[in-house]
């Protein structure tokens, strides 16, 4: 790949023609900053494309000046994949302009929207026909289509439904030199070739720039129970997923692991949040089915953690018996993320290990970070189903992060050799971005890496596309 070059005047007066009023803007702070405040970004523009054409025509302009481009979605990667703060500075293309949702089509089943959408609008876009998307996440307000396709992004119905891969049948998107891909697929069974859509799913702006997408839309259910349920440990909880997966099918659409220092946590920091009542367990399940009308699905959710209290795999339950009393429960696990960002992480891990060995995992992870400071503090929670879980290490009450910084480096890898070891990913729903290249390259197998170092090389030949991310 050859060097990049700075954005400089010539080129966005270049790029500011092709775009028209509105197109290129100052390059404001919003742009530059990621959640956790890890990363800084540089930019000498943003480009504001309001079409799949004005973005062709920025992709090549700025291919040929071989300048970099980073794309900029919703800004809610935990990453660092939609900021740059080294080498020659790029500019940065947000697709917030590009937000229409341009079908719905429900004999197909089909969204067509674009990339700038932002995820809680395709939820009301969705409802109003009649039907769900059930991608779900808690920066639904602010996510935008184009980043959640680009990390393959998860939450908490991947259980039933799939990442956000499993719900994409096709993409349009901008490749390298400025030529559009048009691949917006109606149809489930397409055999005609490579699959680039999967190609371009999750490789986070490196390979093609997603600018639409065909979604899947899935029928609304008719009936939803919601239940807390508290359980000794992990095994228990996978033991009780099982057993509910056996009495009730295909419906489990959610089943989320909580351990209690993360119900700390929302006590200490956002102490207006509402909880369940205390249930005298380490570890809490937040599980959720869904059904046709009149299929009984609670009187069946309820039976089914009746006989988890009576074989002694479930300690306590609690049944939403209202819509009210079900967005009460999902506000507990909703703002679990919040509470750990305001008591402040030493590390954060979002890892993935098969579901049969998550009980391992959290049994030896323990005495690991203990071995660093036997005070650390560790909120463990996640979604069971897919074995993906939120496993962050924080520092004793009342200390600030800042005074365990030494220690972030150390943590991590320990972490993450554990994660490894157990035959789990050290990036399960946030991706690779920045923070994690080294990390692909340590725990990822050499053979994988050097086929995705070819594919870079041979559709971004200049590198021009989210230089530095994913790839070193």
């Amino acid at each position: 790949m050859s060097a990049l070059n700075p954005a400089d005047a010539v080129l966005l007066e270049r790029l500011s023609a092709a775009l028209g009023p509105g197109g290129v803007v100052p390059a404001e702070p919003r742009y530059l900053e990621e959640p956790r405040g890890r990363f800084a970004g540089r930019a000498a523009a943003v480009l504001r494309p309001a079409s799949t054409e004005a973005v062709a025509a920025a992709v090549a302009i700025c291919a040929e000046a071989r300048t970099g481009i980073i794309p900029y979605s919703g800004g809610t990667g935990l990453v660092g994949g939609q900021v740059m703060g080294e080498g020659p500075l790029p500019v940065v293309l947000s697709f917030e302009r590009m937000n229409r949702i341009r079908d719905v089509d429900l004999a197909d089943g089909v969204m067509i929207v674009e990339a700038g959408c932002v995820l809680a609008d395709v939820h009301a876009a969705a409802a109003a026909a009649g039907r769900v998307f059930p991608l779900t996440l808690a920066s639904e307000g602010s996510a935008r289509i184009g980043g959640l396709l680009g990390t393959n992004a998860g939450g908490v119905n991947v259980l039933r439904y799939g990442n956000a891969r499993d719900l994409c049948l096709g993409v349009e998107a901008v490749m390298a030199d400025g030529s559009v891909m048009h691949g917006l697929r109606r149809v489930a069974k397409d055999n005609m070739g490579y699959d680039l859509r999967h190609l371009l799913i999750g490789s986070e702006g490196t390979l093609g720039l997603i600018t639409a997408a065909s979604l899947r839309l899935h029928p609304r259910p008719g009936e939803t129970a919601t239940a807390w349920a508290a359980v000794a440990s992990p095994d228990a909880a996978l033991a009780l997923l099982n057993a509910l997966r056996d009495a009730l099918g295909g419906t489990i659409s959610a089943f989320e692991l909580i351990g209690v220092e993360g119900l700390a946590f929302l006590a200490e920091k956002m102490p207006s949040v509402p909880q369940p009542p205390a249930m005298g367990t380490d570890w809490r399940v937040l599980v959720e089915a869904a059904d046709a009308a009149g299929a009984g699905t609670r009187a069946r959710l309820e039976a089914a953690l009746m006989a988890g209290l009576e074989a002694g795999g479930v300690a306590e339950v609690l049944v939403a018996q209202s819509e009210a009393q079900r967005a009460v429960f999902w506000g507990v696990r909703e703002t679990i993320p919040e509470a750990n960002r305001l008591v402040g992480a030493i590390s954060s891990h979002d890892i993935s290990v098969p579901p049969a060995r998550i009980g391992e995992f959290v049994a030896r992870g323990a005495p690991l970070v203990a071995r660093f400071d036997p005070e650390l503090r560790i909120n463990c929670f996640g979604h069971l189903g897919d074995g993906n879980l939120h496993y962050n290490v924080f520092p004793p009450q009342g200390r600030s992060r800042a005074l365990y910084d030494s220690l972030r480096a150390p943590v991590k890898r320990a972490v993450y050799d554990l994660v490894h070891e157990l035959g789990g990913s050290v990036g399960a729903e946030h991706g690779v971005g920045r923070l994690k290249v080294e990390d692909l390259v340590r725990y990822g197998d050499p053979a994988m890496v050097a086929a995705m170092r070819a594919i870079k090389a041979a559709l971004d030949p200049q590198g021009v596309l989210n230089p530095g991310a994913v790839l070193a």
